[in-house]
C-alpha cells in the first residue's frame, strides 16, 4: 500500500530541513497547492508519452506579424502548419525579463506585455502539450523580491542566497567566467549576492522554506493555465554549500522529488524535465529511482552527433549509446540535437578526448560558430559551449570543409535522433533551416544570439513555400520523417534498443516495439563516400517482409546487400506494427 502524500512529503523535507518542523512545512506546501494530505498517487511507472509525442522548442517571439502578439502568431503557425508534426511545444520563459533572452525573470506570475496574455498562453495549452520553464535557480536583480531584498523587506529579504568572500569557494563548479560573488548596496550595508550565471541573475536561498512555499504557487498557477511539462533550468546548482562544489547536491535532488511528488499528484499526466547541462554520468542521477526527473536532456547527443557527421566517424556515438541505460518506465529521454543555448562541450568530458574536442571547436569556428568559456576550479577558461545555427554546423566535414552535402547531412542527423530511445524535441530553427545570426549578435552583444533569430511570418511562409528554399527543403522533409516515425510503435520512447555494429562509416541501431510485433533496424550512412550494408550482418528475419520505411523499397533479397548514398539513412522494418509504412 502506497504511504499517504503528507506522509511522504515530510520524509522528503526532512532530508533537506532536518531543524524545522516539516510537519507543518508539509501542510503550507500541501495548501498551497490545493492537495489533500491522503490524496491517491499516479499509478507508478506510468509512460506519459508515445511515439507520436514531438517537441517543438521556441521563444513566444521566434514567429511574428505585424499587429499581432507573438503568442498569438506562434499559435496560428503552430495550428496551421504544425498541428500534425508536433504534439508539444516547449515556449522559452515569455515572462517579463531583463536579460538573458527571458532566462533572468522579474515577475514568474505574469506573461510580458509585448508577448501577450495568460490567455493565449491557454489558448496554445488547448491545443498541445504545454512546456513551461521553471526558472527555479535564479531570478532577475530588478525583480521586485530582489528590490526588497536591498530594501530588507518580505517577500524577498531572505530570499536569495549570500555568499562571504572570506569562505573557501575554490571547489565550486561554474558555467561562466563571470564573478561568483556580487556586491550589492543594501539598507543594512554591502552584501555579497551569489550568481552563478550573471550579475543579473541572482541564485535564489532554497535554504529558506519560504522559496520553496513561493515556488509551490507558482506551479499551481502554471498548472492551472494548461502546463504539463516543467522544464527545471539550471536545476543543478539549486543548493549551495561553500566549500563544495555546490553541483548536484543531496538537497538538490530531494527538492527535484518534492517538486515531482507535488506536481504529479495534482496532474497525473504531468512530468518533470531537468535542464542540467553537465557530464553524462552526472546527468543520469536526475532520473534518481525513477522519482525524480521524468525526463533529461540527452546532453552529450548534440556534440557527438555532430562530431560524428563532421569527421565521418561514429566510434564515439557507437561507444556512448551502448553505454547508455534503458531508461525505467515512466521515464525517458529528452533528445535534441539544437535549442537556444549552444553545442555543450562538457557532456563531451570522459568521451571525448582533448584534442578531438580541440577539432570539433576549430571546425565548428571555421563554419562561423562562436566559443563561450566557463572558469574551472584553478582559474583557467575552458570552452563550455559552441553558439552555432545547426545548419552551418553540419554545412562540411572536419576534413574537407564545406562541400554541397550539408542538407544531405543535416537530415542525416535529425533521422538518427528520431529513431533513438526518447522523445524527439526539434529546436524550431532547426526544423526551419535557419542560418547563424550574425547581426543579432552583433545587436546584442550576446555570442548565443547566433541561434536566437526572428523570422516575419509572411516572409517565413515565403520560404516555406519556394521548393528551391533550403528553409522549405528542411522543412518539408523534417516534417515527412517525422510523420512516418510517429505511425511506428518500435519507436515509443521506451521501446528496446539495441546496438549494431557495422564499422565506423555506419551508424547503427535496432528497435523493437514493446508488444514485439515491429521491429525497425536504423542504419545511417554518416560518411561523404557511398556505403555498403550487407543484409547478412544485420540478420533479417526470413519470414517477415522488410521495407524500408523512409524511401518505402521493399527489401526482396536478404542475403544481398543495400547501397547507402552519402548521410543516406534508412529504417527497415518488418511492417508487422499494423499502421504501414508511413510514406
Amino acid at each position: 500500500m502506497s504511504q499517504p502524500l503528507k506522509a511522504k512529503l515530510v520524509g522528503m523535507l526532512e532530508v533537506v530541513y532536518p531543524e524545522l518542523d516539516c510537519d507543518f512545512l508539509a501542510e503550507q506546501l500541501l495548501g498551497t497547492m490545493e492537495l489533500a494530505p491522503n490524496r491517491e498517487p499516479p499509478p507508478a511507472h506510468q509512460n506519459n508519452w508515445d511515439e507520436s509525442d514531438i517537441i517543438l522548442i521556441t521563444y513566444a517571439d521566434t514567429v511574428q506579424r505585424e499587429g499581432e502578439k507573438p503568442l498569438q502568431t506562434l499559435h496560428r503557425f503552430l495550428t496551421d502548419c504544425l498541428a500534425e508534426t508536433v504534439s508539444a511545444v516547449h515556449i522559452l520563459p515569455f515572462f517579463p525579463y531583463s536579460s538573458d533572452d527571458g532566462f533572468s525573470v522579474m515577475d514568474y506570475l505574469a506573461v510580458n506585455e509585448s508577448h501577450g496574455s495568460w490567455s493565449d498562453v491557454e489558448k496554445i495549452a488547448g491545443d498541445f502539450k504545454l512546456m513551461a520553464d521553471l526558472v527555479i535557480n535564479h531570478m532577475s536583480a530588478r525583480s521586485r523580491w530582489f528590490e526588497n531584498f536591498r530594501k530588507r523587506v518580505d517577500p524577498g529579504k531572505d530570499y536569495f542566497f549570500e555568499g562571504n568572500p572570506k569562505d573557501d569557494l575554490s571547489a565550486v563548479v561554474r558555467p561562466r567566467t563571470s564573478p561568483l560573488l556580487t556586491p550589492v548596496q543594501t539598507e543594512d550595508g554591502e552584501r555579497y549576492v551569489w550568481c552563478t550565471f550573471s550579475e543579473d541573475q541572482v541564485d535564489l536561498n532554497f535554504a529558506n522554506p519560504r522559496v520553496l512555499i513561493e515556488f509551490a504557487g507558482i506551479i499551481k498557477q502554471y498548472l492551472d493555465h494548461g502546463v504539463v511539462m516543467f522544464r527545471l533550468d539550471a536545476v543543478a546548482f539549486l543548493w549551495k554549500e561553500p566549500g563544495t562544489p555546490c553541483i548536484h547536491l543531496q538537497q538538490t535532488h530531494e527538492l527535484i522529488k518534492i517538486l515531482r511528488l507535488l506536481i504529479e499528484h495534482h496532474t497525473p499526466e504531468a512530468v518533470v524535465i531537468t535542464e542540467t547541462n553537465v557530464p553524462n554520468r552526472e546527468n543520469l542521477t536526475y532520473f534518481g529511482n525513477a522519482n525524480e526527473a521524468h525526463l533529461i536532456y540527452n546532453f552529450s547527443l548534440p556534440p557527438l552527433l555532430i562530431n560524428t557527421l563532421v569527421t565521418g566517424n561514429c566510434r564515439h556515438l557507437k561507444t556512448w549509446l551502448m553505454s547508455m541505460p534503458p531508461a525505467q518506465m515512466g521515464t525517458t529521454y529528452l533528445n535534441f540535437i539544437a535549442s537556444h543555448d549552444g553545442i555543450g562541450m562538457r557532456p563531451t568530458d570522459g568521451l571525448l578526448e582533448e584534442d578531438e574536442k580541440q577539432r570539433l571547436i576549430n571546425t565548428m569556428e571555421s563554419f562561423g560558430g562562436k566559443v563561450s568559456y566557463r572558469r574551472t576550479a584553478d582559474g583557467r577558461d575552458q570552452p563550455y559551449e559552441i553558439n552555432i545555427a545547426l545548419w552551418d554546423a553540419l554545412k562540411g566535414t572536419a576534413e574537407g570543409g564545406a562541400d554541397h552535402c550539408q542538407l544531405q547531412r543535416f537530415l542525416c542527423a535529425h533521422t538518427i535522433m528520431l529513431a533513438l530511445e526518447g522523445i524527439p524535441a526539434f529546436y524550431i530553427h532547426s526544423l526551419l533551416g535557419t542560418e547563424n545570426d550574425y547581426a543579432r549578435v552583433e545587436n546584442t552583444g550576446r555570442l548565443r544570439s547566433i541561434n536566437r533569430g526572428q523570422w516575419q511570418l509572411d516572409k517565413l511562409e515565403e520560404e516555406l513555400e519556394n521548393p528551391l528554399c533550403h528553409h522549405s527543403k528542411v522543412y518539408h522533409e523534417l516534417k515527412r520523417l517525422i510523420a512516418i516515425r510517429r505511425g511506428q510503435p518500435a519507436f515509443h520512447p521506451n521501446a528496446t534498443q539495441f546496438t549494431l555494429h557495422l564499422g565506423l562509416q555506419l551508424f547503427g541501431f535496432w528497435r523493437q516495439s514493446m508488444r514485439r510485433d515491429q521491429s525497425v533496424f536504423c542504419i545511417h550512412n554518416i560518411s561523404n563516400e557511398v556505403q555498403q550494408v550487407a543484409l547478412s550482418d544485420i540478420n533479417l528475419i526470413g519470414t517477415d517482409h522488410w521495407v524500408d520505411l523512409i524511401s518505402g523499397m521493399a527489401i526482396d533479397d536478404l542475403a544481398g546487400s543495400i547501397t547507402l548514398k552519402p548521410y543516406q539513412s534508412v529504417w527497415l522494418s518488418n511492417q508487422t506494427g499494423g499502421r504501414g509504412s508511413g510514406v
